[in-house]
């Protein structure tokens, strides 16, 4: 016990002491998804909220223009890559909570919408929801009930909230639907096994936090939720629309997680959550990486406290366990190199490889 506390306290100790073994700054955290309208209403446009985060660190929004890609509105490829064109970005502050919200909407003429999502039942490739993306059995239409967003910024959101936007009972007025689709919070950290060479940085460790939604009226458990994971490193930086089907980047990503059950309990906090990549570092020529999430709705029985009892179990669903297909995030964080090594003392060198070997037993046990 000694030994591991011994070893932690001295990989934070030099870490603080020697910035060239810190971990790669991130320079760009990168998303692109599909979401299905499942509301049972037609939505006239789509929200992201970004909370923690100011309009300047906003660098690419799907659809927007500056990209390489069309940015006008309707299903002409030529002209547009979805329905609504660009999204505005603008700022909110409600008391100490601010951030940023990005809003792709119709417009309402008095009368009528130009443009709406349709509710449906619906299973997409992927990330193909948009004019370019090749949908099979007719692409991307007016009767589509999906569409495709994507929004890249220099920092991580402290919270991310997706929300249709549904017309009230005042024409031209919106409110906003729930969307069952978690966001990934990425976070860099510092690789607690220095390099053998110390003058080189060790590479990072990139975790992907996923939370299923939190419960309501007064149950015990939230609604469960299916989650597969895939994941690529690559030796280049991404950009936003490289997060698309068939784009190499994605196509490449191999299984991480082939079924994961996840589901909120109130009286355990920490539950309901999947950490992708946790304690695994990057390879040391990785540019960037690339994860991928598709989610499904949890289809099968639910007991006391809405507590979800598949047929099958946690990691290998049973039949009638996997309900509608409610998504995918196309995820990509980019790296810069390390800081310039900072010389270290010869006494702090010369601690390195007793911090090694302590840091491997610790592994080992």
């Amino acid at each position: 016990m000694r030994k591991t506390t011994l070893a932690a306290f001295a990989a934070s100790t030099l870490l603080g002491m020697a910035p060239g073994l810190a971990a790669a700054s991130v320079i760009g955290f990168l998303g692109n998804f599909d979401v299905i309208n499942d509301t049972g209403s037609t939505a006239h446009g789509f929200e992201i909220e970004l909370e923690g985060l100011h309009p300047e660190d906003i660098t690419d929004t799907f659809g927007g223009a500056g990209r390489g890609f069309p940015s006008g509105r309707g299903f002409d490829p030529n002209v547009a890559v979805q329905r609504y064109g660009a999204p505005t970005i603008a700022a909110y502050s409600l008391g100490s909570v601010f951030g940023v919200t990005v809003t792709y909407k119709g417009i309402f003429d008095g009368s009528n919408w130009d443009f709406g999502t349709p509710s449906g039942n619906f299973v997409t490739p992927g990330d193909n929801c948009w004019t370019g993306g090749g949908l099979p059995g007719g692409g991307y239409g007016p009767g589509t009930p999906c569409d495709h967003f994507g929004v890249g910024t220099t920092a991580n959101a402290t919270k991310t909230t997706y929300r249709w936007l549904l017309e009230t009972n005042n024409p031209g007025e919106l409110t906003n639907g729930v969307v069952t689709l978690p966001a990934p919070a990425w976070s860099v950290l510092p690789n607690p096994v220095p390099n053998p060479d110390p003058l080189q940085p060790a590479p990072p460790v990139v975790v992907a936090n996923i939370v299923a939604p939190q419960p309501e009226d007064g149950n015990e458990f939230g609604d469960a939720l299916w989650v597969k994971v895939y994941t690529t490193e690559l030796e280049h930086e991404v950009e936003l629309e490289d997060l698309v089907g068939g784009n190499a980047a994605v196509e490449q990503a191999e299984t991480e997680i082939e079924w994961q059950l996840l589901q909120v309990e109130f009286s355990k906090p920490g539950s309901g959550q999947l950490e992708s990549g946790l304690g695994v570092p990057v390879g040391p020529k990785a540019a960037s990486i690339l994860r991928r999430y598709e989610f499904f709705s949890y289809a099968g029985a639910y007991g006391s406290g809405h507590e979800a009892n598949p047929a099958g179990n946690d990691s290998n669903p049973g039949e009638g366990d996997v309900g509608i297909y409610l998504g995918a995030q196309n995820g990509a964080v980019n790296l810069l190199g390390a800081p310039a090594p900072v010389p270290l003392p010869p006494a702090l060198a010369m601690m390195l490889p007793a911090l090694g070997v302590l840091c491997l037993r610790r592994r080992r046990r």
